[in-house]
């Protein structure tokens, strides 16, 4: 893998999410502490699912969302996309892992260095499986996936993305 950009994930609280769902990216960029891209309200259905789990469950927060700051790169300083877990370890000590950038900053490595720091993180905290569930057609996240040692490991169909893959590996 050629070099990554170094990349900070940043959690995002129930203030900020509350903020998203209202479609306010102001107040949402002022909660966050980084000015969050306009594409960010194209998620509301997940920011309403995120912060339902927040609400229901405030410990897992660590375990959700988070924003992609990169260090270094084209995009240094600005929020890039976002990345996170469905939530925490199962009884397996799995979690599964997500991420989406930007258009515009695609293709820079933001996505692999998120998977990165989810990785570590997620074993730093306990994890021992991770997880991602992929579109057959997305190429890039499939080479990604591959490129981390996830193994296929069968495929569902999610009531808003269709049919997906499930990919694992240790951690």
């Amino acid at each position: 893998m050629p070099e990554l950009p170094t990349v900070r994930l940043q959690i995002l609280d129930a203030t900020a999410l509350q903020a998203l769902v209202s479609g306010n990216l102001r107040a949402a960029s002022d909660a966050a502490g980084v000015a969050l891209p306009i594409e960010f309200l194209n998620d509301t259905w997940l920011w309403t699912l995120r912060l339902g789990q927040m609400i229901g469950e405030p410990e897992v927060t660590p375990w959700l969302v988070r924003v992609i700051v990169p260090e270094t790169g084209p995009g240094a300083g600005t929020a890039v996309g976002h990345a996170g877990y469905h939530g925490a370890p199962d009884e397996r000590g799995m979690v599964e892992i997500g991420y989406r950038i930007i258009p515009a900053m695609r293709r820079n490595g933001y996505a692999q260095a998120a998977v990165t720091e989810l990785l570590a993180w997620a074993r730093a905290n306990g994890a021992t499986i991770a997880r991602a569930s992929i579109s057959p057609g997305n190429a890039r996240s499939l080479a990604i996936a591959a490129a981390f040692g996830f193994v296929e490991v069968g495929e569902q169909i999610d009531e808003i993305d269709g049919r997906e893959l499930v990919f694992e590996r240790s951690i």
